[in-house]
């Protein structure tokens, strides 16, 4: 005869009976859409990176303070700082970029840099490479929306896109790895000339330095840290640029 303090037992069917509290894993909720930022003072740093194109920067940080944000392709808390943080952060990277360059964005996301960069220079042809099919997905949609026609989304891990891209001029990257590991899957996508740029932050100097002993193996010919958006932003884009 079992105890009074005895555990209570599942009955066959691997149930527990009638009284037991049964812990019930419900999915998270998807985040709330916010409203897009207004532009404020930022109205005439957008409009000299934008210039004529800047309703459709707009339209796109509308995007990602909505959808963006309900299918996880950005946080919640960003959408206060879209502008400053991202869609200008990335957009002023425009200016390493030459005339008519094919460029291949990689681990493209949420389309940063990518799609800042094709929007503010409808004259560059870019792929944006992603593997997620979500955010494939939600690439695909904003760029129909946009009427973006320099746009291909190409659903691919890094490693496995240089077979279904032709000449390519430039490779971006921003927040994908550390730079160490970034140029194993980027810089082959070049096939030997042509330029990496790499949207880092304050470890920019430490992550290049890291990275030194590999550079001679891939050919790059020139590697430095530019600074770029400095006359429109009041925290400019560091990047580390690649040159093979």
């Amino acid at each position: 005869m079992s105890g009074s303090g005895s555990a209570s037992q599942a009955t066959p069917g691997g149930s527990h009976p009638e009284g037991d509290a049964v812990a019930v894993q419900r999915p998270r909720a998807a985040p709330d859409p916010q409203p897009a930022p207004e532009l404020g003072p930022l109205e005439g740093a957008a409009r000299e990176i934008f210039g004529d194109r800047l309703e459709l920067a707009q339209r796109y940080t509308e995007h990602l303070a909505s959808s963006g944000i309900v299918r996880g392709l950005i946080g919640p808390r960003e959408a206060p700082r879209l502008w400053e943080r991202h869609v200008l952060n990335c957009a002023v990277v425009q200016e390493l970029i030459a005339p008519d360059a094919r460029v291949v964005d990689v681990g493209s996301g949420a389309g940063l840099p990518g799609l800042c960069l094709a929007i503010a220079r409808p004259d560059l042809s870019i792929t944006l490479v992603e593997p997620l099919e979500r955010r494939v997905t939600w690439l695909e949609e904003v760029v129909a929306d946009l009427g973006l026609e320099n746009v291909r989304v190409l659903r691919a891990r890094a490693e496995q896109a240089k077979a279904e891209l032709g000449p390519v001029d430039v490779v971006t990257a921003r927040a994908v790895s550390a730079l160490v590991g970034l140029v194993d899957i980027t810089l082959p996508l070049l096939k030997g000339q042509g330029e990496l740029l790499a949207l880092k932050g304050r470890t920019a100097e430490e992550e290049l330095q890291k990275a030194s002993k590999k550079l001679n193996r891939f050919g790059v010919r020139s590697s430095e840290i530019v600074t770029v958006g400095a006359d429109v932003l009041a925290e400019p884009t560091t990047v580390v640029r690649l040159v093979l």
